[in-house]
């Protein structure tokens, strides 16, 4: 798989990002998308690939309010510890 294009679909839940792919054996968790693309390129190792995420909407949601990102005005948001609501 050397040089390959892996496409990983994400999904949110409370416990984090969940990519999910053929290639991958079973789901894999992470807190952020960053930690998400290095789990999955670790697992890689030692091929070089080459990952693209698609995202669903709970996930696109959770990445745009932690980039403060308001897509959906006036659509109820969970209100973390240190953030304005």
């Amino acid at each position: 798989m050397s040089g390959g294009e892996i496409h990983v679909n994400v999904s949110w839940c409370p416990r984090g990002f969940i990519g999910s792919a053929r290639e991958l054996r079973e789901p894999v968790i992470a807190l952020s998308l960053g930690g998400l693309r290095r789990k999955i390129e670790s697992l890689m190792v030692p091929d070089s690939v080459e990952l693209r995420f698609h995202l669903d909407h709970q996930a696109t949601r959770e990445r745009d309010g932690r980039r403060g990102v308001d897509r959906y005005p006036g659509s109820p948001r969970e209100v973390r510890a240190g953030t304005a609501p």
